[in-house]
């Protein structure tokens, strides 16, 4: 009896226990990993040790083709292949993707391959993007619109906007929002566009609250414009006035290149009334909430002057970079209290600078968010300089915020959700639609409510003293000192370029690399185009590493071809034959220093040399 009970009770406890673990199991998020940050850390880890792993086997070009040679070696890699498609085709097929990674077609087996793994990506990432939004809150349900007044462009399906799907569905493809046949503002610009290879050399010739003036102006704009004239040579002999014109000419070259504002800001000091605690003002609705757009000259005046009579105000740009070679401004955003202000600055680009009067008082304070390229944007463009900065994305990290984007912060203060349709409009557009107008002021229209939220909520975070505020203060003021400088081309430029990509490339590949690189530099500063519109970094790798012998090979590894490699590709093929007359070594993954690399290039056809 005493047995018999003992085993009963054994068998209780152990259906006990089983009903437990059944219990915890259905409790997991899948079995063995109890929530989503358990899951997350353990495939993190194993993607680090196959990363890992996988770095340590022998590389193409190093050491591979001498391991491949061995037949144990060779059947290992081809075991380690199949599982590898294997378990990517089970990837796709859960994502309803096409899935034919082990068909093997010796032609363009690879190359299929590889599209289905770009189709797949861009479905897969597009859902986890989607996901991350709805648990955020943002609702992704909304269609691009597209403004009124534009027919759409013809949409070019490619790998890199196609939404792969299973048979039997219907593909779909991402859009870009852009209009047709913009004309290029750039041909009525005043002043040419300077996509020269020389340094930028502030455009400023009048120096609002300037406690340092410029440096003996009318000379630095002799200098500019008329470096052969030399006043000096009139009143003092020939020797003394080469001296003395060396000795200036230095002395304005150093001053040319100095940040105009540079002592105004070393110099300026915070006002005790902007690190002491305010008492947030409350945004007007928008639709209660006038807007202006500036277009015109005197429009502009009337701002300026509207501008100089407040304490702060918020300032954000609209840029456009794919179609211009050093980018262009084409909004300006501002806000008061009270009023919104657009700005056509592909209109006023010329006139801009009557706004230094106001961004140049240190006793209004700017409000930006995120203001690194736009204080750099605002020197190229326009000539104007900022005084008396504060960055809300600044403040964002300060603070330790989640996430320090403005979209976060409309979210989190304001319980704003911010429009997303309109973050790759080309703001050359004109007239600009109502809807895209409404996107750009809400970059600034609540702004100011931020900068008073913020102040307070760093203030609290440091129990009442100023420090952390002071330190947010000084951020914005290292951002208001940055200088914009231009891209210069140099004969090594291609050099990091190429490291970035990580590709291991023979003296053949190497040299077209760096002769598609210059021919790039050079065509996209004389046409005034991006160098991605030019010739996309991806193609110039793809052009490298095929070495076509003809013109048709070229167009071939482009895929959508852009204008001006097909109205140049003779001139492309030119650079690539070149190339292959090269002799044919290879460079070695360490030998990156410029030296070596040059070496390899310049050798001639018989000299061959070691490097450990």
């Amino acid at each position: 009896m005493d047995s018999s009970k003992s085993k009963d009770s054994t068998n209780s406890g152990l259906q006990e226990t089983n009903s437990d673990i059944n219990d915890e199991e259905k409790n997991d998020l899948c079995p063995g990993f109890k929530d989503a940050d358990a899951f997350v850390k353990y495939g993190l880890g194993a993607v680090l040790s196959a990363t890992k792993a996988s770095a340590g086997l022998p590389q193409t070009g190093d050491e591979y083709d001498f391991y491949r040679s061995f037949p144990g070696f060779q059947e290992f890699c081809e075991s380690q292949g199949d599982k590898l498609l294997h378990c990517m085709s089970q990837i796709m097929q859960h994502h309803g993707c096409r899935s034919r990674m082990r068909d093997r077609n010796k032609l363009t087996g690879l190359e299929e391959r590889f599209d289905l793994v770009v189709d797949s990506n861009d479905v897969i990432l597009e859902r986890v993007g989607i996901l991350l939004d709805e648990a955020d809150g943002v609702n992704r349900n909304q269609q691009p619109v597209m403004p009124a007044e534009f027919q759409p462009p013809k949409i070019v399906v490619s790998s890199w906007n196609r939404m792969g799907s299973s048979s039997g569905s219907r593909s779909e493809t991402f859009r870009l929002l852009q209009a047709k046949n913009i004309a290029r503002p750039q041909m009525k610009f005043k002043e040419k566009v300077d996509n020269s290879n020389t340094p930028f050399i502030p455009k400023i010739f009048i120096k609002p609250n300037a406690v340092k003036p410029l440096p003996s102006c009318k000379l630095l704009l002799t200098l500019m414009f008329f470096p052969s004239v030399r006043p000096e040579d009139l009143d003092v002999p020939a020797a003394l006035a080469d001296f003395i014109h060396q000795q200036r000419t230095q002395e304005h070259v150093e001053d040319m290149f100095a940040h105009p504002y540079q002592y105004e800001l070393d110099h300026l000091t915070i006002q005790e009334s902007v690190l002491s605690k305010p008492e947030p003002q409350m945004y007007k609705p928008l639709t209660e909430t006038k807007c202006s757009f500036i277009d015109t000259l005197d429009d502009l005046v009337a701002l300026n002057e509207k501008l100089c009579k407040l304490s702060e105000f918020a300032v954000d740009l609209e840029h456009h970079s794919y179609r211009s070679f050093l980018g262009l401004t084409c909004l300006i955003q501002i806000s008061s209290r009270e009023e919104d202000f657009i700005i056509d600055a592909i209109e006023l680009r010329s006139e801009l600078y009557i706004l230094n009067e106001a961004f140049t008082d240190p006793a209004i304070v700017k409000v930006f968010h995120g203001a690194d390229s736009d204080i750099e944007w605002l020197q190229r463009d326009f000539g104007l300089y900022v005084v008396n900065l504060f960055d809300t994305h600044q403040a964002s990290r300060a603070l330790n915020l989640a996430r320090h984007s403005l979209d976060q912060l409309l979210k989190h203060f304001c319980n704003v959700n911010s429009e997303k349709r309109y973050q790759l409009a080309d703001w050359r557009i004109r007239p600009l639609p109502d809807e895209m107008v409404q996107y750009a002021r809400m970059d600034t229209h609540y702004l100011l409510y931020i900068y008073d939220c913020v102040r307070v909520q760093l203030l609290d975070f440091n129990h009442g003293q100023p420090g952390l505020l002071q330190s947010v203060w000084n951020k914005s003021k290292d951002i208001s000192l940055k200088k914009y400088t231009k891209p210069i081309f140099t004969e090594e430029s291609y050099l990091e370029l190429q490291r970035k990509q990580k590709r291991s490339f023979n003296t053949q590949q190497l040299t077209a690399f760096r002769l598609l690189f210059a021919w790039r530099d050079k065509l996209a500063r004389q046409e005034d185009e991006s160098t991605g519109f030019t010739l996309p970094t991806h193609m110039m790798n793809k052009i490298s590493e095929e070495l076509p012998k003809e013109p048709q090979g070229i167009i071939a590894c482009c895929n959508p071809v852009p204008p001006l490699v097909r109205q140049q590709v003779n001139e492309l093929h030119l650079l690539v034959q070149q190339a292959r007359e090269m002799p044919l070594l290879k460079v070695i993954k360490e030998l990156h220093s410029s030296i070596y690399i040059q070496t390899y290039l310049c050798c001639p056809p018989n000299y061959m040399f070691e490097c450990s």
